[in-house]
């Protein structure tokens, strides 16, 4: 890496870290009276602990469905972005996450993120939710995820008068590459199925990371997913659209990783190729970690290793927060050159900021991105996702 990549970083495993730096913030601000408070508008509810049964030792091998579902770690999420087209031909992106927190004998804590980019109106949107107990988890035994979380939390961007639907819960179901997600707010709203024939690709070669002394994360990906449904503004009648989205699923034994923050690249080129990068930096911002995964057309997936990685900042492309003060870049080249292939990622646009700091104490940027670039003399072009963590003073 060039000294111009030590400012930046992202948590190891692909999906952002920031849900174990969440996790602990949510239960320490609104559970043990911590720095940060972010207290629910309703009493935590009064629960007998659960006895939840010995981890197993790490690594174990994953299954499916098994594994789709929750797990009884410390620290797991089920995170999407992705990107729409109207029959209009107008084009959005989306974030949808949720956040489970267990941490002994507390009730579970869990906190949702739902984001809508509108680059060519120059709209950014996105609401925060968050819930503590077993009422958000519907999932059966055995694999498969189903999950719900309730209307809780004030929007932080929108209207001012509540959206239509806005005080429905948040849904995220699925298994084996057949997924539905329902969510609308302040943002707006998507009604979604997502689906693919791909198997889930497994990052760092067996789909389990050891983190040293920080623990061990479980990760794996559905990089490319058909979505289809709706997508409705605020305000406006639903659009039919349709386009493709990336999954991401992880969860172990981790609290925090990555003092000095992450910076993380989901790429997907209109040649059948997928690229993550994850970059995660330690106290001092120095890099702590850098690895991709690189899933070929043929659908076999490829570990990359951080001498293979080469990542810059263009100059000059810089955009400053008015809200939290924070620079974060603004154009990224990423190449790697044992491919051959060099991207350039340029955001929809810049402010695509989320303080989500009454579900998870953070503020970060996770923003769609259009890529073009090359493979060798052929030219390459394609859609992503960055998210910036720990870039606020």
């Amino acid at each position: 890496m060039t000294s111009s990549q030590r400012r930046h970083g992202r948590a190891p495993g692909g999906r952002p870290f920031l849900a174990s730096l969440a996790a602990a913030v949510m239960l320490s601000g609104c559970m043990n009276g911590g720095i940060l408070r972010a207290p629910a508008p309703t009493p935590l509810p009064t629960m007998a602990p659960t006895a939840f049964p010995p981890a197993p030792s790490d690594p174990q091998p994953l299954a499916f469905p098994r594994d789709e579902g929750p797990h009884h770690r410390l620290t797991e999420w089920w995170y999407y972005t992705g990107h729409l087209e109207t029959e209009q031909g107008r084009r959005f992106g989306f974030e949808f996450v949720i956040f489970r927190a267990e941490r002994g004998d507390f009730p579970v804590a869990w906190a949702s993120h739902f984001a809508i980019t509108d680059g060519g109106a120059g709209m950014f949107r996105y609401e925060e939710r968050f819930a503590f107990g077993p009422q958000v988890d519907r999932s059966p035994l055995g694999g498969s995820f189903d999950l719900a979380i309730a209307a809780v939390a004030t929007p932080n961007v929108g209207t001012p008068d509540p959206a239509p639907g806005a005080s429905l819960p948040w849904t995220m179901a699925g298994a084996l590459g057949r997924d539905r997600l329902v969510a609308s707010g302040s943002p707006g709203a998507i009604d979604l199925t997502l689906t693919t024939d791909r198997p889930p690709v497994l990052h760092d070669r067996d789909g389990y990371i050891d983190l040293g002394p920080a623990g061990g994360t479980y990760y794996y990906s559905r990089t490319r997913m058909a979505a289809r449904g709706t997508l409705t503004l605020p305000g406006q009648a639903p659009f039919a659209a349709d386009g493709q989205a990336w999954f991401d699923h992880q969860w172990g034994d981790f609290i925090a990783v990555g003092a000095g923050g992450w910076d993380w690249f989901s790429v997907q080129l209109e040649d059948g190729r997928d690229l993550t990068i994850s970059v995660v930096r330690g106290p001092n911002d120095a890099v702590a970690l850098i690895y991709g995964t690189l899933v070929a057309a043929d659908r076999s997936a490829r570990h990359l290793a951080a001498d293979e990685i080469e990542i810059t900042i263009s100059p000059h492309t810089y955009w400053r927060s008015p809200r939290s003060g924070a620079l974060y870049p603004a154009r990224w080249r990423i190449e790697l050159p044992g491919e051959d292939l060099d991207l350039d990622l340029l955001p929809t646009m810049q402010d695509q900021e989320l303080d989500t700091t009454a579900s998870t104490g953070v503020v970060y940027w996770e923003g769609q991105v259009t890529v073009t670039g090359s493979d060798g003399d052929t030219p390459v072009a394609g859609v992503g996702y960055v998210e910036l963590t720990g870039y606020v003073e």
